[in-house]
Order: structure tokens, then C-alpha cells, then sequence
């Protein structure tokens, strides 16, 4: 194991997935900037912004997490987060979809659940969380 093996260094699919389009995007720009190609600027502009619109949807679906570090059974990236589909407390992603941010709007089973050991929380019901 690393220097890292016990932080949790917030490897989501929410952020590889904003990460990878924007680095996209950065690296379309550049080249585009290199051959003086407005159009391709434009291009990689978009791509830019399509990487944080990608990564913010993807936080709000439950696939990110809260600010802090999780509990050791919940740090696989693709493990998703309980509590994400009711938002975060002091989380600004959450607040601009105008979620409810407070610690007690988020239901006490969601909170349970993102603290319960693996395999021990079942997906509420009529909820879409694949297991």
C-alpha cells in the first residue's frame, strides 16, 4: 500500500469523468490556440464546460460525494454515495441545484446507510441504486 492507502482522496466516477472531458477540453484548446484555429478554441471551450456540467450531474445522481473523507467501505470510486440524491451539507454543487443543504434535511436512512458497513444498506425503496 501507498502513502495514501488510508485517505480517502475522493476518486468518484462523477470526478474521473469531469476530469477526463475537461482535460479534453484543455488539451483541444491548446492545440487549437497552437494552429490558430478559432473554431477548434470553441471546440475545446465546450468540451470545457461539457466536463463540469457532466461532473456536477453526475454528483447530484448520487455518483460523487460530500466534502470530507468517507468511511473506509464506501472509498471505491464506484461505490455511490447514500446521501447524494439529498444533498450535501456545505456542498456549493448542491446548493446552485437548489437542494436542501442542512444536515437534518437529509433523511436519518441515508445517513445510516452511508456509514454502515458494505453490503449492509439496502437501496431504499423505489429508488433506482443498483447493487
Amino acid at each position: 500500500m501507498g502513502a495514501h492507502a488510508d485517505h480517502d482522496m475522493g476518486h468518484t466516477v462523477a470526478g474521473w469523468t469531469g476530469t477526463a472531458v475537461v482535460t479534453l477540453g484543455f488539451a483541444v484548446a491548446g492545440a487549437a490556440f497552437v494552429a490558430g484555429s478559432g473554431p477548434g478554441l470553441w471546440s475545446g471551450a465546450a468540451l470545457v464546460l461539457l466536463g463540469a456540467v457532466a461532473a456536477w450531474t453526475l454528483h447530484l445522481a448520487g455518483r460523487g460525494k460530500a466534502t470530507g473523507p468517507r468511511p473506509p467501505e464506501l472509498r471505491h470510486w464506484r461505490t455511490p454515495d447514500p446521501a447524494g440524491r439529498h444533498g450535501h451539507p456545505d456542498c456549493l454543487g448542491c446548493r446552485l441545484a437548489g437542494r436542501r443543504t442542512a444536515r437534518a434535511a437529509v433523511p436519518a436512512s441515508a445517513r445510516a446507510a452511508a456509514h454502515a458497513p458494505a453490503g449492509a444498506a439496502a437501496p431504499a425503496p423505489g429508488t433506482n441504486a443498483r447493487v
